[in-house]
């Protein structure tokens, strides 16, 4: 492909073009909002915004599970039957990224610091985001200080942050204070306010009453573990760090743990040309109602596996998953170096966003953002699982296993709407319906076709006919059911079937009859579903046996 003269969005003197990695050379505070998200790392399960180490300066503050989320009663201005009830809200558990510098008892604070030599690196062959810079202090020392961050794609519930300091030309006392801190109700460690976010329908929304709830806490040998439900949800989780401290120098360590917070002191006395070098193993475990004191042992025994293979070891796993991943994946574009790089960090967030879901879904911001409340949406089908079908087919199968599982829910859902079949929720997290505006929500129908087309998309792919035998005919018959139900046959003149009363993809022509989109992606799903149970009855009888006694058919 040629080089084109489309103007660039990211400037160049700040972002050179790297095909394999995204660079940063200066620091501005004025867009930390895109950059947060532009080199955050995810997994799937765990995602953690690109916030500075040092907390304080940040747009949004951010460390999200898959899946982990609060209720809330949805207020309509006046109840209809069918409205959805109950509002959904990925929660922003507690903080693991915060690792405060003091040099000569000096904060290191990024927005005010005279820096030299800053870059910040997320490399798409590592999985790693590293951050490095020379930090000439107000009383005339230059301190070299470097950092890194990695949420494994190996081990769902672990994530690796280093942090090193080296003063370059004199000596001088260095405290690093290493954190976890519950932001989700203590807005940041100074407890300030949460500063009006606007009416931004994307946003996510901000809760009148305490979410997390601390049930446990503990620190033993170092290692400090939180542990909390939801107030509403009552699902729960904990999380936890340990640390490895590697200094020529003593040192002196302290960890002090309360219910919203833990906090690891390291002081020396710094030489000149010596490193500290502080590694922190994080790990996150949820549940829907595992209690969170066994929730921490799990976190535990997941510090503990962490802290014996090593950091070298946890490097090499990710560099080995991604290596296999790009032999899968990689897009090649030569002649136009921008584009590559663009190509490649798309592809690293399919990735980051799908490694390790297991049988999740995948919100609109993944586990990168709160944006639109965290919620699955009807893009995981139409735009992510056709890719993964073709280079991660069991990754893709956790995806539909996943609205498999939700069948239930879509059922009642289906019941609640007076109709056959399945309808499954135009956004959700927990299977329930969460638009509470029906116009641009449950109007659109079309969720279920995509959903079927998914279906065989991962199918055409893998040939899994178990997988279709088993769950995917289930599937797509009671979405089929729901469009024969939905539809009906025109009395006067030709034998038509019609559709009305429904949203297609384009949500500014609402409640509309016969949307195009939506009435071909029907014809499809119903067609595609006939033939597909036509087809198991010739060549497993047995399936469509239990089939047809499951469903009734």
């Amino acid at each position: 492909m040629k080089s084109h003269t489309t103007p660039r969005s990211l400037a160049q003197h700040r972002f050179p073009v790297d095909p394999w990695r995204l660079v940063e050379r200066e620091f501005d505070a004025s867009d930390l909002g895109l950059t947060e998200t532009l080199f955050a790392v995810a997994n799937g399960y765990l995602g953690m915004r690109a916030n500075p180490e040092e907390g304080r300066t940040a747009h949004q503050h951010g460390t999200f599970l898959n899946g982990f989320h609060e209720t809330w009663p949805i207020q309509h201005a006046e109840e209809a039957f069918g409205f959805a009830k109950t509002g959904q809200t990925i929660v922003n558990v507690p903080d693991a990224k915060l690792i405060k510098l003091f040099v000569d008892d000096e904060p290191l604070l990024l927005d005010i610091a005279e820096t030299n030599g800053y870059e910040r690196v997320i490399d798409f062959r590592t999985g790693v985001m590293s951050r490095e810079m020379i930090w000439n202090t107000a009383s005339g020392k230059r301190v070299k200080v470097r950092s890194a961050r990695l949420v494994s794609l190996v081990h769902r519930h672990l994530a690796m942050l280093t942090f090193e300091v080296t003063m370059l030309d004199t000596a001088a006392p260095v405290v690093i204070s290493s954190q976890l801190l519950n932001r989700q109700d203590i807005t940041d460690e100074y407890e300030a306010s949460v500063a009006a976010m606007g009416l931004d329908p994307r946003r996510s929304k901000g809760f009148g009453h305490r979410v997390l709830i601390p049930s446990f806490h503990r620190e033993r040998d170092g290692e400090a573990l939180l542990g909390y439900r939801c107030a509403n949800s009552g699902m729960t989780m904990a999380c936890g760090y340990r640390h490895v401290v590697e200094c020529s120098t003593p040192y002196r360590t302290e960890t002090e743990v309360s219910s919203n917070a833990a906090k690891t002191i390291v002081t020396v006395r710094a030489e000149p040309g010596e490193t500290i070098r502080i590694t922190k193993f994080v790990s996150y475990h949820s549940s829907k109602q595992t209690p969170p004191a066994e929730l921490a042992d799990r976190c535990s025994r997941s510090l503990a596996r962490a802290v014996d293979e090593g950091p070298a070891q946890m490097l090499a796993d990710q560099a080995d998953w991604l290596h296999d991943y790009w032999e899968r994946s990689d897009i090649e574009i030569h002649g136009d170096e921008f584009a590559q790089q663009a190509i490649r960090w798309n592809l690293f967030q399919l990735a980051q966003a799908s490694a390790r879901t297991q049988e999740q879904g995948i919100a609109a911001k993944a586990v990168t953002a709160a944006g639109y409340e965290g919620h699955y949406f009807w893009d995981t089908e139409i735009y992510i699982v056709p890719f993964l079908a073709y280079t991660s087919p069991e990754t893709a199968k956790r995806l539909m296993r996943f609205r498999w599982h939700m069948l239930a829910s879509a059922r009642q859902r289906a019941v609640e709407l007076n109709q056959r079949g399945a309808l499954y929720p135009w956004r959700t997290i927990n299977g329930e319906e969460a638009s509470a505006y029906y116009a641009a929500g449950t109007a659109q129908y079309h969720i279920n076709a995509a959903v079927a087309l998914a279906l065989k998309r991962y199918l055409d792919a893998s040939g899994d006919v178990e997988f279709l035998a088993a769950e995917g005919a289930e599937i797509l018959v009671e979405t089929a059911r729901m469009w024969e139900d939905l539809g009906f046959y025109a009395v006067n003149g030709e034998k038509v079937f019609h559709i009305h009363g429904v949203t297609g993809p384009d949500e500014y022509t609402t409640v509309v009859n016969d949307n195009l989109y939506t009435n071909v992606m029907a014809r499809f799903n119903l067609r595609y579903a006939a033939r597909v149970v036509e087809s198991l009855q010739e060549w497993n009888p047995e399936a469509h046996a239990a089939l047809v006694r499951r469903l009734d058919l």
